[in-house]
């Protein structure tokens, strides 16, 4: 028992030191970068507003959710805080400007965060297909993987083929280098990413998990994963050359052998500085490899950081 609450007081002393050098490095550096300054005026159609002529795919920087689908998820007030990333619905979540969905699935074709399950993946495609047909030119990924200790969903391939049918954009190398006018009227990237079935081949309608890439590191500790994901950002080619989507997850989660396992207060160690991410990217010369950047629990200033960039990168100052 001892050995238990010395191991958890140097775990919360571990955090709090972290927490203060975060915040130092905020203070000494600031978050500033070009871009920061641009606010969309209408964040439901920031991709419209920048020009889909002009916005090749490759120069945009894709804010993105993490654990998306788990608004529902679990008991309000019981496990709910346990398990839920996300606070609203995934239209609320399109409207607010997010374009890329990860979602979780199990065998049954329920959204789940781990052991917890929530509604069926339908109310994700409703509130898919609802932001699309209120919307023209917004290009959304849609990861959907099935979760670790489930068995993938039967035939999930097909389903999503036939509910998304014409709105899916097929999967192609060259996508990379087109503008969002010359990809429309189709809309979704969907990346599916089985555990046990085969993964989609090259050339099909869905993407495979090649395609959309990222290095996870599960810690409760802000400044590790903050530099963990910036170390990992550095291996990575500029985004104007590879074919392939690389994620930093601007997020840290809850850990067993801490005390505080609820979701939103682990992750607003991390949450607030991800504009001090996009300014030490630039500090460091890895801006340019910045293509999605995702959180739990989006926001405005979350959306306008990454809509900034893009922005940026449009007028050639990034």
């Amino acid at each position: 028992m001892g050995s238990h609450i010395s191991k958890q007081k140097s775990r919360r002393e571990a955090v709090i030191a972290e927490k203060k050098k975060l915040a130092g490095l905020y203070t000494t550096s600031g978050d500033e970068f070009p871009g920061c300054d641009y606010h969309p005026k209408d964040r439901m159609n920031w991709m419209s507003e920048l020009d889909p002529a002009k916005l090749v795919l490759r120069k945009i920087v894709f804010p993105g959710t993490h654990d998306s689908a788990t608004d529902k998820i679990g008991f309000p007030l019981v496990s709910r805080p346990f398990a839920q990333c996300q606070s609203c619905s995934i239209y609320r979540q399109l409207v607010l400007g997010a374009r890329v969905l990860d979602i979780r699935v199990n065998e049954k074709r329920r959204v789940c965060h781990g052991i917890i399950s929530t509604y069926s993946f339908d109310v994700v495609l409703d509130g898919v297909k609802r932001f699309l047909a209120a919307t023209q030119s917004e290009i959304i990924i849609l990861e959907i993987r099935t979760e670790f200790g489930h068995d993938d969903p039967p035939d999930f391939d097909k389903y999503l083929v036939e509910q998304l049918g014409e709105l899916l954009i097929q999967q192609d190398d060259a996508v990379f280098e087109k503008p969002v006018k010359d990809l429309l009227p189709r809309r979704v990237i969907c990346v599916w990413k089985p555990r046990k079935v085969p993964p989609p081949k090259r050339g099909d309608l869905l993407w495979g998990n090649d395609y959309l890439c990222d290095n996870w590191i599960d810690t409760d500790l802000p400044l590790t994963k903050f530099e963990s994901n910036m170390k990992h950002l550095g291996e990575q080619s500029p985004a104007s050359v590879r074919n392939f989507f690389y994620r930093v997850e601007n997020t840290v989660t809850p850990q067993a052998d801490n005390p505080v396992l609820c979701v939103r207060p682990v992750t607003g160690r991390l949450r607030k500085y991800a504009r001090l991410f996009v300014s030490q990217a630039f500090a460091k010369g890895l801006a340019d490899r910045l293509q999605i950047f995702s959180v739990d629990f989006i926001d405005e200033d979350f959306v306008d950081a990454c809509v900034g960039l893009t922005w940026a990168r449009l007028e050639g100052q990034a």
